[in-house]
């Protein structure tokens, strides 16, 4: 047995894993994060219980009419299926007669759903990032780094907190691109289909998520048209693939349609046709083009320009990548230019499909939350790319390297402290721009030294809703959340104070193991340099 946890403590995917699983862990607050998740929750409840999608006191803020004149929530259904079992085991413990007097803030369920939740996906995702950058030929160490550098240092760390359906989608993406990439080397049917029931899984999600299968397909393309396959090759793919993937994505498009025609009575519309017409009738003032109303080029540039939304400020470790990609090609492998490529034409997708949407930076959202998931794929590849070819580069750039590594390490860190709607209210009286990042660090300090007021950081906005001034006042952790509501004993929160700080010394004991295990791994050697 001992000789089996020595083994264990020596797999760096095994700590990899646990570190994933503790770092989810410890930046829980114990709330979803958004009203958007606590709705889709509801949907969760609504599948298994008599309880409505929607509340009629919620009604005209959230839902929409549908048939029969019932209330229905606008998203799709794949992150409420995600959700069901922690809800089914969440509303149990609510039931326990230990919580019969706890006033639900936060709630049980939504604990439970967090917590649980969260830890799954950020663990199935720390292992599929592995298993794409193998695939890609990096080595063990390569890999397991730049699996830490996307939990640690991209937006994917303030989603593991906030729980959008930001990682859960870019797990399923990440998937496609691995088991369709593998069905590429092998020919393997079945991994062709695992990996495109993956993606057509993100279909009920989010419908724009048809943009994963594309850039998930371009991928594959990209990875033939630069190890130079005849076109008779390509076209011979092109049908193999089609075969299997065609009728999968088909299926899960059919689901989506009968979800939506079960709920609006259509086949062919969307939630946001639906939206809008509603939309018009509350605000006659609104344009006929509602919700696409913003012109093309400040939805397109604002996602790089922007200071309260720019990818490259709160994702820095993506100009590490686009950098990276560009003064090394020569040296990069087919199938590392295929995915650096395949990535940021993703990215560039996003960016224009929403480019005219109304609310094209994701409204209360930290950072641009529709291209997030976009922006961390490519920023995944930063630093593996840093690591295997830090010979071919100066010492300047390595050090510049470095030093947007940590920038971004801290900027994710930072977005952790409170919960994200605090700039967007204090937005209100401060007005537009607004340099997000650097009001963050600045809330970090107030707050620390205890003066919000005096620096002009409260305002009214803040107070209007009760339970979000109480959440936006606090640090955005479950001990400090339970404190400051204040509806548990005493010993409950300093047990829970006790659980965090243990966590958080085993996750840093977890990583001081992992850099051990990875001091005795051997670099694999890239075929370009030798």
């Amino acid at each position: 047995m001992r000789s089996r946890l020595c083994r264990r403590l020596a797999d760096p995917v095994f700590l990899l894993c646990l570190t994933a699983g503790l770092l989810a862990f410890v930046v829980q607050s114990g709330e979803l994060g958004s009203a958007d998740t606590a709705h889709r929750l509801q949907t969760t409840h609504w599948l298994w219980t008599s309880e409505p999608q929607v509340f009629s006191n919620e009604y005209p803020e959230f839902g929409l009419r549908g048939r029969g004149g019932q209330l229905y929530g606008w998203y799709g259904i794949g992150q409420s299926l995600l959700m069901l079992p922690a809800d089914l085991v969440g509303t149990w413990i609510a039931n326990w007669k230990i919580f019969s007097d706890y006033g639900d803030d936060p709630s049980v369920r939504s604990i439970v759903a967090g917590y649980s939740t969260s830890i799954l996906v950020n663990v199935l995702t720390a292992l599929i990032v592995f298993r794409l950058l193998r695939q890609l030929l990096f080595s063990v160490r390569e890999s397991a780094i730049g699996v830490l550098a996307l939990l640690f240092c991209t937006t994917h760390l303030h989603y593991t907190q906030n729980m959008m359906e930001n990682n859960y989608i870019m797990l399923l993406t990440l998937t496609g691109f691995s088991f369709q990439y593998d069905w590429l080397r092998s020919g393997s049917g079945t991994r062709l289909f695992w990996g495109s029931c993956a993606l057509g899984l993100n279909l009920l999600t989010r419908l724009t998520t048809g943009l994963d299968l594309i850039g998930a397909g371009i991928f594959l393309l990209l990875v033939l048209w630069f190890e130079r396959a005849s076109m008779r090759q390509v076209w011979d793919r092109f049908v193999s693939y089609c075969k299997v993937a065609a009728p999968v994505y088909a299926f899960f498009l059919v689901l989506d349609r009968i979800y939506q025609f079960y709920r609006f009575g259509s086949f062919t519309n969307t939630y946001v046709s639906l939206f809008a017409e509603e939309q018009r009738l509350q605000d006659p003032s609104l344009p006929a083009s509602f919700p696409w109303s913003t012109p093309f080029w400040q939805g397109f540039l604002g996602p790089f320009l922007k200071p309260e939304k720019s990818i490259f400020l709160f994702d820095p470790l993506l100009l590490l990548a686009i950098a990276a990609l560009a003064i090394l090609w020569r040296k990069l492998l087919p199938e590392v230019r295929a995915y650096g490529v395949a990535s940021l034409l993703l990215l560039l997708g996003y960016i224009c499909f929403y480019a005219r949407y109304t609310y094209w930076a994701g409204d209360f959202a930290w950072g641009d939350r529709y291209v997030s998931t976009a922006v961390e794929m490519a920023a995944m590849l930063a630093v593996p790319l840093l690591l295997r070819y830090h010979r071919s580069l100066n010492e300047w750039i390595r050090r510049g390297a470095t030093a947007l590594i940590a920038i971004s390490l801290v900027v994710q860190i930072a977005s952790l402290a409170f919960w994200f709607p605090l700039e967007i209210y204090q937005m209100e009286t401060l007005g537009h721009p607004t340099f997000v990042i650097a009001l963050r660090f600045k809330n970090i300090v107030a707050f620390s030294v205890g003066k919000m007021n005096a620096w002009g950081l409260n305002n009214v906005a803040m107070t209007q809703d009760p339970w979000d001034y109480v959440h936006i006042t606090t640090w955005n952790f479950l001990p400090f959340l339970l404190r400051r509501v204040g509806e548990v004993p005493g010993w409950v929160v300093g047990a829970a104070f006790a659980i965090w700080i243990a966590s958080l010394a085993g996750l840093a004991w977890v990583l001081g193991m992992l850099r051990i295990a990875l001091r005795g791994e051997s670099k694999s050697k890239d075929p370009v340099e030798a």
